[in-house]
């Protein structure tokens, strides 16, 4: 007989420049839960960055009562993943579930699609260790900062007309094409249009990344000083979000935590995005983005591929990034994600995954699915908001891992029932239904998991 396919986990916390330091990271808040006092004690300078929760090589979970690693476990029974995942993803985890604690700003990055990453895995295997692409999603548990995607174009031309310093870097003929061409085709969404638009783009961006270290050294002492004295009017008037004070803190706080660099003009290129806990971003492989603040819940496809291009000691591929990339250009509100409620899966077309028992129905609990186009995972963040509250996660063909983010409670499947309570981790198999019960009036867990489309399984 097969075990009960309930695992409670032990999973690594990395420690990178940019993680929050001791206490402060929900990382390392919640790999202390999750190790257990005795093997991990938390130190108050050490910064903590990232949790992992998965199967991949570089920091692998593991059964907290067997120490046998969960990959380990995954190719003892591949059951766990349901034979189709198990054929599809070669007997892996399709997914990569962390959550990331943000002190300091992550390099300017891509993640490059399926194809770029098999070539370079090929050539470099060093930098990059996977052969597989990397979309992601963001969740935010706390306020967060960060980049993400191109601006708008006009407002990418504002700055080239506005910041002195971004037009020297980029040079007076590429911004002044840019500028040109981006009101000239204003209106026009006709594909010639948009192919000459990210041509510009793609000319203006290649120049400031191809900038020599001298100049851009220069321009960003040009830059801060510019900021620092303009303050609320930096940048124009009628700035783009975030408006000429916020850019001019960013400016400051960013060349304070890595002095004169590439990224703090890419600032101007980017979307600038905020989010409250609960808020989300998608990002497909080949989006650029940096983080700059916050602590996050986020998953991906099984992958630890990054071409990086600023804000980072670490090794820089700035051709490999200014080739990679998509160039698509939107307002960062398109990039946004919108759950929709798991209990009644209307918009998606598929059966409600959940149900909810009185007691959280009476409390107004939460139980909702942030869903990107891809088939590797989904998030769904439960929030129980009463003493008694459960919701029954129905049976699904595919691996599932849960973390507590607050509260506690019972997590079962079948007859076995075990506490559950803040960075406790547990994997559920497939086929098996779950049920999460709260102990307290607030109790929000963030469950991961991975169901192939009724294409994918036939194949």
């Amino acid at each position: 007989m097969l075990p009960v396919p309930l695992i409670q986990l032990q999973c690594g916390v990395n420690s990178y420049e940019w993680g929050k330091k001791g206490n402060s990271s929900r990382a390392a808040q919640f790999a202390a839960a999750s190790l257990d006092g005795n093997e991990f004690k938390i130190d108050e300078e050490k910064p903590y960055a990232e949790l992992w929760m998965g199967t991949h090589p570089s920091n692998p979970s593991k059964d907290k009562h067997t120490g046998r690693t969960l990959l380990e476990l995954i190719q003892d029974n591949q059951a766990l993943l349901s034979p189709a995942i198990a054929e599809r993803y070669q007997n892996k985890l399709p997914f990569l579930f962390k959550v990331l604690s943000i002190h300091k700003a992550l390099s300017i990055q891509a993640h490059p699609n399926k194809k770029l990453a098999e070539k370079l895995h090929a050539r470099d295997p060093k930098n990059y260790p996977d052969d597989n692409h990397k979309p992601e999603m963001a969740i935010a548990i706390s306020d967060f900062e960060g980049l993400c995607g191109f601006r708008p174009l006009k407002e990418i031309a504002h700055f080239l007309d506005n910041v002195p310093a971004l037009r020297q870097l980029v040079g007076e003929d590429k911004a002044k094409a840019f500028v040109e061409t981006v009101k000239r085709n204003d209106g026009n969404e006709s594909e010639e249009a948009t192919a000459e638009n990210k041509k510009v783009l793609q000319s203006a961006f290649g120049a400031l990344m191809a900038s020599s270290e001298a100049d851009m050294t220069a321009a960003a002492d040009k830059l801060v000083q510019s900021a620092k004295s303009a303050g609320a009017d930096f940048a124009g008037t009628a700035v783009p979000s975030p408006g000429g004070a916020k850019l001019s803190e960013l400016v400051g706080r960013l060349h304070g935590q890595f002095g004169a660099d590439y990224g703090l003009f890419v600032l101007f290129f980017l979307n600038f995005v905020e989010m409250k806990a609960g808020e989300a971003i998608y990002l497909r492989a080949d989006d650029i983005h940096a983080y700059i603040s916050g602590d996050i819940i986020e998953c991906m496809a099984s992958s630890d591929n990054v071409v990086r291009a600023g804000f980072t000691p670490k090794f820089k591929d700035v051709d490999n990034l200014v080739d990679m990339l998509t160039y698509d250009f939107a307002p960062i509100e398109q990039q946004k994600m919108e759950p929709t409620d798991y209990t009644q899966d209307v918009k998606n077309k598929r059966e409600a995954g959940a149900t909810l028992n009185q007691a959280a129905i009476d409390s107004q609990s939460e139980i909702v699915e942030y869903n990107p186009p891809i088939e590797e995972f989904s998030v769904v963040r439960s929030l129980l908001k009463s003493q008694g509250s459960k919701v029954t996660f129905k049976p699904i063909d595919g691996p599932s891992i849960i973390i507590c983010t607050e509260g506690q409670g019972k997590i079962s499947v079948g007859p076995k029932v075990q506490e559950i309570k803040k960075g406790h981790v547990f994997f559920v198999g497939a086929t098996a239904e779950c049920v999460l019960e709260s102990e307290v009036d607030k109790f929000e867990t963030f469950k991961a998991f991975c169901v192939l489309d009724e294409q994918s399984n036939g194949n």
